[in-house]
């Protein structure tokens, strides 16, 4: 039973993913950042200047037009740094390319434990 937002999507990535840095991506980062309990997902294509038509780029915005990531997953997986993608946001939410939910207003359900370490998929399945 999912017990958060985060617990939802990542169940959804689980059962419909082939990614497999997806399904054991953990919550936990090294250094938190302030935006840590936003999600985003992308809307429709933005237009990118030069400076935006890297490979690393490219591979966040084509996650993102599939499924909603976290600013965690963006820095490890799409090998964004912080300032690269700080800006990148900043531009996309300006040309209103994405959506981004607060995770952090869903309160896990009562009595739920919350779940800091990522899922291992067991052999059964």
């Amino acid at each position: 039973m999912p017990i958060s937002v985060y617990g939802t999507l990542s169940e959804w990535a689980r059962r419909t993913s082939s990614w497999a840095e997806l399904r054991f991506f953990s919550l936990v980062a090294d250094e938190p950042h302030p935006a840590d309990g936003l999600i985003y997902r992308l809307r429709h294509w933005p237009d990118l200047p030069p400076v935006y038509r890297t490979a690393n780029v490219y591979r966040a915005l084509s996650v993102m037009s599939h499924r909603p990531v976290n600013r965690p997953w963006l820095v490890a997986h799409a090998g964004l740094d912080q300032a690269t993608l700080d800006r990148l946001l900043r531009r996309l939410e300006s040309q209103e390319a994405i959506e981004v939910i607060d995770a952090s207003a869903y309160q896990p359900a009562k009595g739920a434990a919350t779940r800091t370490q990522p899922a291992v998929e067991t052999a059964a399945r």
